[in-house]
């Protein structure tokens, strides 16, 4: 399967066919569709067949044991192996998860502490941090620089490493509660120019200014060091 998210995170509709479609998902011989990971969502998308008639794809989910990628279809039609398809991608959707996605990047650019954990959704993301003993953090002052970051319109990119070379860069892992799968031969990383690299798996925008504004909705107490700092669009 091609997974055509990872080489245009941008592209929108693709002409495709179907390898088999059981209870477990519809499997295609290549998608748009990023599966649920890293805190992302499962993308959504709307399939149509040859004869004007739709299929709707809810959510999309990968295999753990074939890494097969799984859409999951509304309805009880089940499509026969062969069938040309095309996929639709809910644009809209992924778009805002790209925004928010990048926009969390950032945020640990701007909070210099362990992440313990994170997900977002289509309207917010939020990431738990592990804080020094003596930091403090300001809604206000998180929020401006998040903004600065942004209007740099900082050129994004993605990079590819090894699980060897990883391991000699620990200070690249940001996540206290994931470790990247080390064992493969490449990793992902995402670059956020002159301010960030990180191993990530999710899909993210080209250049930074495309986030536009961004809120810090809240700050909250996870335990005795452990912070919650909630950021929303504002569209």
């Amino acid at each position: 399967m091609q997974e055509q998210f990872y080489q245009d995170p941008y592209q929108t509709r693709l002409a495709t066919r179907v390898v088999r479609h059981d209870d477990a998902g519809l499997v295609l011989e290549d998608t748009l569709c990023y599966p649920l990971g890293g805190g992302q969502p499962g993308d959504s998308a709307t399939l149509t067949l040859a004869d004007g008639g739709t299929l709707r794809i809810a959510d999309t989910r990968r295999d753990r044991e074939t890494r097969a990628i799984l859409h999951q279809t509304e309805g009880d039609i089940r499509l026969v192996p062969g069938t040309e398809v095309t996929l639709d991608l809910d644009w809209d959707r992924r778009y805002r998860h790209m925004r928010i996605h990048t926009c969390m990047h950032l945020l640990g650019v701007v909070i210099k502490a362990g992440v313990t954990g994170g997900n977002m959704t289509a309207e917010s993301g939020r990431l738990d941090f592990s804080l020094p003993e003596g930091m403090e953090l300001d809604k206000e002052e998180i929020e401006a620089e998040l903004n600065r970051l942004v209007a740099a319109n900082l050129p994004v990119t993605v990079k590819m490493t090894s699980g060897e070379a990883l391991q000699a860069q620990p200070e690249l892992i940001r996540t206290m509660s994931v470790t990247p799968p080390l064992h493969l031969p490449e990793i992902r990383l995402i670059e956020i120019e002159g301010v960030d690299l990180q191993p990530c798996g999710g899909t993210h925008l080209a250049r930074t200014g495309e986030v536009c504004r961004v809120r810090v909705k809240k700050i909250e107490n996870k335990g005795a060091r452990n912070k919650r700092v909630v950021l929303e669009l504002v569209d």
